[in-house]
């Protein structure tokens, strides 16, 4: 009786993780996000458009939307984003464009970034921001193919 519990045992410890390695994983967030679960690295996805440039935010104001924890440089950028998010997140997500354009994920640089038809973009470095401005055009239209499916595929690799 002692051997059948000890052969069920080794049965459930081989076959368990052999199924949970055959399980989809789950999809990447919808938001790139650091370490600490900071968009865009804890910049003001506002100044871009305020200010024409990065800056950093503060945790004093801080503000919670799509999985992510948006910083901000004043109380009133803040309420500025919480009035209309989409208008200044980063598109897809703060995900590197380039790697979107080219059906995979990878994390955007908020120094690395351009705004083009009042969407903000950001990009892994500076190549892939130059690879990506040479064919901005055909770049953002495959990027806009490929998004958000390749949150799914991203998951999944």
């Amino acid at each position: 009786m002692r051997l059948t519990y000890v052969l069920l045992a080794l049965a459930v410890a081989i076959t368990v993780p052999a199924m949970a390695s055959a399980l989809p994983a789950a999809p990447a967030a919808p938001v790139s996000v650091n370490e600490a679960g900071l968009a865009i690295s804890g910049y003001d996805a506002t100044a871009y458009f305020t200010g024409g440039r990065p800056e950093i935010g503060s945790p004093d104001f801080e503000y919670r939307w799509n999985g992510a924890v948006w910083r901000f440089a004043s109380a009133a950028n803040r309420d500025l984003f919480a009035a209309n998010p989409e208008a200044y997140a980063p598109k897809y997500g703060g995900y590197c464009a380039w790697a979107v354009s080219q059906n995979y994920l990878a994390p955007g640089d908020p120094l690395q970034w351009r705004i083009v038809d009042g969407r903000l973009f950001l990009n892994f470095n500076a190549r892939a921001k130059l690879l990506w401005e040479t064919d901005l055009v055909n770049a953002i239209a495959r990027g806009d193919a490929n998004w958000p499916s390749v949150l799914e595929r991203a998951g999944n690799r």
